[in-house]
């Protein structure tokens, strides 16, 4: 008969997780760790607060030692990216200078799962644990895990929630038209007394000034050169101005006192990842809903001669109003200013076809001084002023009849009326397919039709909306000539930069010594050299 076993537990002599010997008498070496998520003065004594407790919360246990509190404040728990006392925490317990850690509570720790066990898998991996006092959690216990597990799966959905309320919240403000701006980066208004933007008037110069330029035929970039030699400081503080932010002054929609709202939202609330809103949620945009800097006409203004001058290519970097309108009759490319004996007292500015010695052949279109441009226009102002109530006169009609939309706005009414009627027949055919009661056939000839149907009426809806847009700009356009030349009793006898731009679309020099203006009114005339 075989005999019984017998069986002799060996007790550990090492601690599972830390390795350390069972006996070994030595001060667990302790880390708190603090954070508060908001920058408030009321988070900010809290915050105090939980650094003061931890302190002496750690030095009251003669068995642990203080290393450090660890801190964060203003920082959300919902990433441990930009944490800079959490991550200095986790790199010092890694290379082990820290053998346990205490903290109030998971969401103190981090509001999202993931980043929450990764991080207490990584310490336990080290011998390091966690003591979170709120849920009384030991990491290194046997139910640390599963508790940690739920505790912060909780504290996500919570982050969740306060996200989606704070959301709901800012689109309720965008619903009820209110305008909230970054006063600390954004020029020329400051927040009043009622709480919506109040113009700063030395800022306001500024916006004015860069308006102004622009209008005159100055680029971004010249503009942003000569703001930064003037020592003007930047929306940010700084003192060199960069082309983009010039841009975004001029197609900012708030200096004309109007606002489109939710211009951005939030795609992933764990990552405070944002993106440019393309449709996918709702906008909002609210007329005079504040002080205008820059007069509505004048803001649309600046945009038509933006979309213009990036349609023609013409964006340059010259500070002359002809650098974007003066065009070669052979080559069809713009006129740019050349500096002839640059080094001598024969020194002058000539004005000629940026292309003219490099196309395979040679532009035979004259070369002009600003001088004979200036002169030209004013000849060429003289006969287009020559009947000037007669003008005024054609100038309103055509403009009432660029404002007479309705015909259009119909046509568009009612192709987006199709296309929606189009859209739910995609659906049904869909599933009609779906519930099989339909042959694949006829669901594959249903289909392609319909979506043919749509595709069509979208290329329509997208021609009467570019025609409505180019209407609006047409109008805008013969509003400002309108306004030049009722101010004008007699035509000019010296240049005028604001009437130019107001009147002329763009000049065409060809080698005949002919120079056809072509009229934003859709009138040519023209002039010889």
């Amino acid at each position: 008969m075989p005999k019984a076993k017998n069986v002799t537990v060996i007790p550990a002599t090492r601690n599972l997780h830390t390795g350390t010997p069972m006996d070994a008498k030595r001060r667990r070496k302790v880390a708190g760790y603090a954070r508060v998520s908001t920058d408030s003065d009321e988070q900010f004594t809290s915050y105090e607060a939980q650094v003061d407790y931890y302190t002496q919360f750690i030095q009251s246990n003669p068995e642990w030692e203080l290393v450090e509190i660890y801190t964060d404040e203003g920082i959300s728990g919902l990433s441990s990216k930009n944490r800079e006392g959490f991550n200095r925490m986790i790199a010092d317990a890694l290379k082990g200078r820290i053998d346990l850690i205490v903290t109030k509570s998971v969401s103190r720790f981090a509001r999202n799962t993931v980043d929450t066990l990764t991080t207490v898998r990584k310490l336990k991996d080290a011998g390091v644990e966690v003591f979170f006092q709120k849920e009384n959690i030991f990491t290194l216990d046997s139910k640390g895990e599963l508790l940690i597990t739920i505790m912060s799966s909780l504290a996500q959905e919570e982050s969740r929630s306060i996200s989606e309320n704070v959301t709901w919240g800012q689109r309720k403000s965008f619903s009820d038209g209110k305008v909230k701006l970054p006063y600390k980066r954004f020029l020329g208004y400051r927040k009043g007394a009622d709480g919506t933007p109040e113009i700063v008037p030395e800022e306001a110069e500024i916006i004015l000034r860069i308006y102004s330029d622009f209008i005159s035929g100055k680029a971004p970039s010249t503009i942003a050169r000569e703001l930064t030699r003037d020592g003007v400081l930047t929306p940010g503080g700084k003192t060199v101005w960069e082309k983009k932010t010039v841009l975004s002054i001029l197609t900012n929609e708030k200096y004309k006192g109007a606002a489109l709202l939710q211009k951005r939202y939030t795609v992933d609330f764990l990552q405070k990842k944002t993106k440019i809103n393309e449709g996918e949620v709702p906008q909002y945009y609210v007329e005079n809903s504040h002080p205008a800097i820059i007069e509505p006409e004048e803001w649309d203004r600046v945009q038509i001669e933006l979309a213009r001058r990036k349609a023609s290519g013409t964006a340059t970097c010259s500070n002359s109003p002809f650098s974007t309108k003066v065009f070669c009759g052979d080559c069809g490319s713009r006129y740019t200013p050349i500096t002839w004996h640059s080094n001598d007292k024969y020194r002058r500015i000539i004005w000629q076809c940026i292309n003219k010695f490099h196309n395979p052949v040679k532009c035979t279109t004259t070369h002009l001084t600003a001088e004979q441009l200036e002169q030209k226009f004013l000849e060429m102002f003289a006969i287009y002023f020559a009947d000037r109530k007669a003008t005024i006169d054609t100038l309103r009609y055509v403009q009432k009849t660029l404002t007479d939309t309705d015909f259009i706005d119909d046509d568009i009414e009612a192709c987006e009326r199709e296309m929606d009627i189009l859209t739910e027949m995609l659906r049904q055919t869909v599933m009609q397919n779906a519930s099989a009661s339909v042959s694949e056939e006829e669901y594959r000839r249903r289909y392609n039709d319909l979506t043919e149907r749509f595709h069509a009426e979208e290329e329509k809806l997208k021609r009467l909306t570019e025609r409505r847009k180019r209407m609006d700009a047409e109008s805008i356009a013969i509003g400002g000539m309108l306004s030049q030349l009722t101010e004008l009793e007699a035509p000019p006898i010296e240049f005028d930069e604001k009437l130019w731009h107001a009147v002329v679309d763009r000049v065409t020099v060809y080698n005949d010594d002919r120079l056809v203006y072509s009229l934003k009114d859709g009138t040519e005339i023209t002039v010889e050299l």
